[in-house]
């Protein structure tokens, strides 16, 4: 999608921080962390522009991110734990309309999210 921030930087025309990357997934450090450890997990394609949009022709992508997030919780040694999170839409908070997932850590989180 041309004027997508996160097709672009899976396409390399935009900068970011790499944590891992592979065929089909880009993980990167988040420009505004909101803990120790916040890293971007994308499909490189984009696929759905959030979770709504996740079904059967998508899923192998949405795999993918989950499995390098388990991945790389391993590499950092994130052995106290980490959340995994998507938002979807506007009063979720989603920013950027691309399919993505947030790998928060290094802190203790909250129990409650609001």
């Amino acid at each position: 999608m041309a004027d997508c921030v996160f097709c672009k930087i899976a396409a390399g025309e935009i900068p970011c921080k790499k944590a891992y990357e592979d065929e089909e997934v880009l993980a990167f450090h988040d420009i505004h962390p909101e803990a120790p450890v916040h890293i971007l997990l994308i499909p490189k394609a984009h696929v759905a522009a959030g979770a709504a949009e996740i079904d059967e022709s998508n899923s192998a992508q949405v795999a993918g991110c989950l499995v390098a997030a388990a991945r790389l919780a391993k590499e950092l040694g994130l052995t106290e734990g980490f959340r995994l999170v998507t938002n979807n839409g506007p009063h979720a908070c989603q920013t950027v309309p691309h399919l993505h997932f947030h790998l928060l850590a290094g802190k203790q989180m909250r129990a409650k999210m609001d």
